[in-house]
């Protein structure tokens, strides 16, 4: 097994941190190990505490190493939070030899991400859209194609400087490389969407312990990024405050019996509630539970909802809306989802691997899974232009070598 087959992704949330090993092979990406463990040091999505994050990193990545039996040196880890924030930018720049070459769209990506940025944030990524030759549109793949005016439309991501580095710091204390920090909603798109939902237009969120990650695709490409500050840690404190239960108990209570529709929940059912203080436990209808869930999956769907309508893209998605993330996994969730964004919706788990499918294949896995898939594609993407890079100097090698031979012969 060479170095370079193997991937891994380092999902870091504010509930848990989890990273998955994969391995490249002729038919794929297997998956070979999973590390899950709870996480204390986040706080929405952002380090908060780097002694817990590490500690919590290395525990993860030792799990994931025992299972898959290798050492993992580099990871791609992802990022979120309210900071994190996206813009449609646009560039131009002249063609040098009238033929689009990788060079040029380089310096065209370059000069579309070059807008002013306070000191405290930076770059993380550059999403083309499309780029214009000459003013003939609609151009994916621009390169080969003649003309001396290149213009690109891309989508800007952009992530205080501060909640970078932290993750970067964190990794490193536990002597691991960051090749490479990733949008969390980008890859997630990566593990659950279709190449047909993008081109039609679909809007993905990723509802994690504590934010719901949101990204628009239209035409193929991302159209919008945005992070919002409320996610299943917030039921889970609705449900300890409103039943007078433990933290630890409202987790595994909204786990157990949790769901988002009232309506669907018998009422004759009853649930156990552990008191504090060592309060004997209380029996509780469980319509209560509902009634305290149901009120804020309704707010998240309602930003949601709000996030999409601002954005003008809302009568541009023909696929509807795609949710994913550990929240999701409450029953009721696409059918109140549906309610609230006036919008089809379907629950999704990560697709396209091979190897530990039933271990990933849950909502809760979709940005680890996503990790190793981005991962993969930008190797992939790296080798091609390096043989791209090395083609002309061996086939000029190719012509002194005719060239002598014809001399010489």
């Amino acid at each position: 097994m060479a170095e370079n087959d193997i991937i891994a992704g380092l999902d870091l949330g504010t509930t848990k941190v989890c990273a998955i090993v994969a391995e490249q092979t002729e038919d794929g990406i297997d998956v070979i190990g999973v590390g899950s463990v709870p996480s204390k040091g986040l706080k929405k999505g952002v380090v908060v505490n780097i002694d817990s994050t590490v500690r919590a990193i290395r525990a993860a990545i030792e799990q994931a190493e025992t299972m898959a039996g290798v050492e993992i040196n580099t990871v791609y880890a992802g990022i979120a939070g309210s900071h994190v924030r996206g813009m449609n930018q646009e560039g131009v720049a002249a063609i040098a030899n009238r033929e689009v070459n990788e060079d040029d769209v380089a310096r065209v990506l370059e000069q579309a991400k070059a807008i002013p940025l306070p000191g405290d944030r930076q770059v993380i990524h550059v999403l083309p859209q499309e780029f214009i030759v000459d003013e003939q549109d609609g151009i994916r793949e621009p390169v080969g194609m003649s003309g001396v005016r290149l213009e690109a439309r891309v989508h800007v991501v952009t992530a205080a400087t501060a909640s970078v580095q932290n993750i970067i710091k964190c990794a490193e204390r536990c002597g691991l490389y960051v090749a490479e920090v990733v949008l969390q909603p980008l890859a997630s798109s990566d593990a659950v969407l279709s190449d047909d939902e993008k081109e039609i237009g679909v809007a993905l969120l990723d509802i994690g312990g504590g934010t719901t990650d949101v990204i628009i695709y239209v035409d193929g490409a991302v159209v919008h990024t945005s992070v919002i500050p409320i996610g299943g840690l917030n039921l889970t404190n609705d449900i300890a405050t409103g039943l007078r239960t433990p933290m630890a108990e409202a987790e595994r209570i909204k786990i157990k019996y949790g769901c988002a529709m009232n309506a669907m929940v018998e009422e004759d059912e009853t649930i156990e509630v552990p008191s504090v203080g060592g309060r004997p436990p209380r029996i509780i209808p469980r319509r209560v539970l509902c009634d305290i869930i149901e009120p804020r999956v309704e707010e998240i769907f309602a930003a949601c909802r709000h996030v999409i309508e601002e954005t003008g893209y809302a009568d541009m998605l023909a696929s509807g809306v795609v949710i994913t993330g550990g929240s999701t996994l409450l029953d009721g969730m696409s059918d109140l989802a549906e309610q609230v964004l006036r919008l089809p919706v379907r629950c999704a788990s990560p697709t396209g691997i091979g190897g530990l499918i039933d271990v990933v294949r849950s909502p809760a896995y979709a940005t680890g899974v996503g990790l190793v898939k981005y991962g993969a594609q930008r190797l992939k993407h790296s080798l091609t232009y390096e043989r791209k890079a090395e083609a002309p100097v061996h086939a000029g090698w190719g012509r002194k070598i005719g060239q002598w031979f014809r001399e010489v012969f």
